[in-house]
């Protein structure tokens, strides 16, 4: 049987090695997992109460509308529901997107080093990816990206994608070049540009800014979020987007209609209403990337200034001989390989004995682990 060569040619997404694969390959029984960039206060309270709450009901199917949720979102953001989507997590969405919008072979085009989900989506549906080189300080190049576009129609490029800020690398667009890209890409009928915004909450930069500011200006904007960061529901997977209704509209048509389980939806919905958690996750995530700044500078390890709840640096050596022995110890982190980094590791906050053991192990790794 023939199997086109967009989906044979397809690297798999890998994800963050979980604790238990760990414990057993190293015969260990404490693992920290800093890997991922979960939120390691766990789900909100409010969120697992409600969940609690539904389980007697769990024979019924999830409502297809997504009434409740949407309705909150609706309340919280400031857009209508007509305006609102949800997916079984971002990735579904950034899938679906891809489909909706690109015939075989056409164009996607993003930045080199941005979240792997686009690549897979365009590889899955058959779409050719494109990747623009990043600006200085591992940043998207928006103004690159833009003129890659403007100047390269024979690409056929239908969808644009901008993780803002971005994993893994934490950097961000500014205030300034956002608006930039969008004078110069908004409002054709020819592309959608999609903001993937999965770490807005955590942004502390004062000239970032959110591209849904721009929704009512630019038909062609879509922006996305996700409730796995912030909200500490990643085993939930429940992703939303923000976009024109007639976007909305046809993605409702190509979805599953029980696309995202009814827990999930319970404990978004609560996750969403618990400005209190949100609170304390922001302040664990600052706290945290402020000592591993301070440690790395102590070590001598380069690092970008992170507008996510994780921070990437460099480790000056090997990153695969780094990770391992930092396996051996009971620490996961995330190694960078499939994003064209050698030598660096992406680590995401954790609790705060969480952090030092990290850093405990990392200091002793160095001195293990020759330097290039």
């Amino acid at each position: 049987m023939k199997i086109s060569p967009e989906i044979l040619n397809l690297v798999p997404y890998r994800p963050g090695k979980p604790i238990s694969e760990t414990q057993r390959e190293y015969g260990l029984t404490k693992v920290y997992k800093l890997a991922s960039n979960e939120n390691p206060l766990g789900p909100s309270p409010k969120a697992i109460a409600a969940v609690r709450a539904a389980l007697d009901h769990q024979h019924l199917y999830p409502d297809p509308s997504h009434y409740e949720l949407l309705n909150t979102i609706s309340k919280k953001w400031g857009f209508s529901t007509k305006q609102l989507a949800i997916g079984n997590g971002s990735d579904e969405v950034i899938d679906l997107l891809t489909r909706i919008f690109c015939e075989p072979k056409q164009g996607v085009l993003t930045s080199e080093a941005a979240f792997n989900a686009y690549e897979v989506s365009s590889g899955a549906n058959r779409a050719t990816l494109h990747k623009v080189p990043m600006a200085p300080g591992f940043r998207f190049d928006l103004d690159a990206i833009a003129n890659y576009f403007l100047s390269h129609p024979e690409t056929d490029i239908r969808l644009v994608f901008v993780s803002n800020p971005n994993n893994p690398t934490g950097s961000y667009a500014n205030k300034k070049e956002v608006e930039s890209f969008l004078e110069k890409l908004g409002n054709r009928d020819d592309v959608m540009i999609v903001f993937d915004e999965a770490y807005n909450e955590f942004v502390r930069a004062k000239d970032y800014v959110s591209a849904q500011t721009y929704m009512g200006k630019y038909k062609n904007l879509i922006v996305l979020r996700t409730f796995s960061k912030i909200y500490g529901l990643a085993g939930f997977r429940v992703g939303a987007m923000i976009g024109p209704e007639e976007v909305i509209e046809v993605y409702n048509r190509v979805r599953k209609p029980f696309n995202v389980n009814d827990l999930a939806q319970v404990a978004a919905n609560a996750a969403l209403q618990d400005d209190d958690f949100i609170e304390r996750s922001q302040q664990i995530c600052w706290k945290g990337l402020d000592y591993f700044y301070k440690k790395l500078e102590e070590l001598g390890l380069p690092y970008i200034p992170s507008q996510g709840n994780f921070v990437m640096f460099d480790t000056l050596r090997d990153a695969v001989k780094v990770n391992e022995a930092l396996l051996r110890r009971g620490i996961i982190m995330r190694p960078l390989l499939n994003y064209g980094f050698k030598t660096h590791l992406r680590l995401s906050v954790g609790l705060e004995h969480e952090n030092t053991a990290a850093i405990e192990a990392l200091e002793a790794v160095l001195k293990e682990v020759p330097s290039l």
